[in-house]
């Protein structure tokens, strides 16, 4: 399994005689399938957009191209922005809530400077839900900009904005970001421990701690797509969120089942198994003050399938 948790699955075609490993596209394509898979919260059609940008870069004059892995930057960034505005429209007759698919990983030890420079930092599960709300060209600039560090001359660039535009879109984004987050306050420990407690009180099906474990005010939301039973909206309070975790417990924490940890998204959460090497689903979580104010469940089967080739 791949030790990033965002490029997984994101491949670009195979490495062959006419694309050795010096070739500009092969050296940046982990950083170009970072890029796509927060800017479209789908490894997917992350994975769609890499292979569409290989095509275009085997046609283009490369002698003409000063910036390579500022070009392909440009076209990934492109065929993203296009993608957002039809995905949207599909999101919205989505069954129940859409949420991104998980990045999951194995691997406690942090990236090294060099690879956080390269991928961006983690993006969470909460955060990737909020940018949902964004619009396409606010998305993409709060992306490139938050998060890989690009400059506004490149995102006008890819955008077909002045470089006003595109710190004002990046500026507008991140208010709204701002405005719509529960952000974590946990530091690494503090949430693995909060997310430990939740999972031994979910398995013992023990109300009280699950209690105190949950903020007053939590928020659980689910992603079954229609194709498994999950909450078509949110469930909002800790007394109606631990009676849900606690059914849930005895409907799936059945014999031949299995639960464990991993982090989601650059951060502690629960992954489960209906049967040894097949996941059923996973559970990001927000933690402010050594509570979870907000949980994020992906049991639909076609968010988790890169998940299961990954471990393959």
């Amino acid at each position: 399994m791949s030790d990033d948790p965002s490029t997984a699955t994101v491949h670009a075609p195979a490495t062959g005689p006419d694309q050795p490993l010096s070739d500009p596209f092969e050296v940046n394509r982990r950083y170009l399938g970072s890029v796509a898979y927060r800017l479209l919260g789908s490894f997917t059609d992350a994975e769609d957009v890499l292979q569409e940008a290989w095509l275009r870069w085997r046609s283009v004059d490369r002698s003409a191209v000063a910036d390579p892995r500022a070009f392909l930057t440009t076209v990934v960034t492109r065929l993203c922005y296009d993608q957002l505005g039809s995905a949207r429209a599909r999101r919205e007759a989505y069954f129940g809530e859409w949420l991104p698919e998980p990045a999951v990983s194995y691997q406690d030890a942090p990236a090294s400077p060099a690879e956080v420079a390269e991928l961006g930092e983690s993006v969470s599960m909460a955060l990737l839900a909020v940018m949902e709300q964004l619009t396409p060209a606010e998305r993409a600039a709060f992306v490139l900009h938050d998060v890989f560090a690009v400059g506004f001359d490149e995102i006008a660039a890819s955008l077909d904005r002045t470089p006003d535009a595109a710190r004002q879109l990046a500026s507008r984004a991140r208010r709204r970001v701002k405005a719509g987050s529960r952000r974590s306050t946990a530091d690494p420990a503090e949430h693995r421990q909060a997310v430990e407690a939740f999972a031994a009180a979910t398995a013992r099906g023990d109300i009280e701690s699950l209690l105190a474990v949950l903020d007053p005010d939590v928020v659980w939301h689910s992603d079954g797509g229609g194709i498994v039973t999950a909450g078509a909206r949110p469930v909002f309070g800790a007394d109606k969120v631990s009676r849900l975790v606690r059914g849930l417990a005895a409907k799936f924490l059945t014999p031949g089942w299995s639960f464990g940890f991993a982090l989601v998204n650059g951060e502690p959460g629960v992954i489960w198994y209906p049967q040894p090497g097949l996941v059923g689903g996973v559970i990001a979580f927000t933690v402010t003050d050594g509570r979870i104010t907000e949980a994020y469940t992906v049991v639909n089967p076609e968010k988790l399938a890169h998940l299961n080739v990954a471990a393959s």
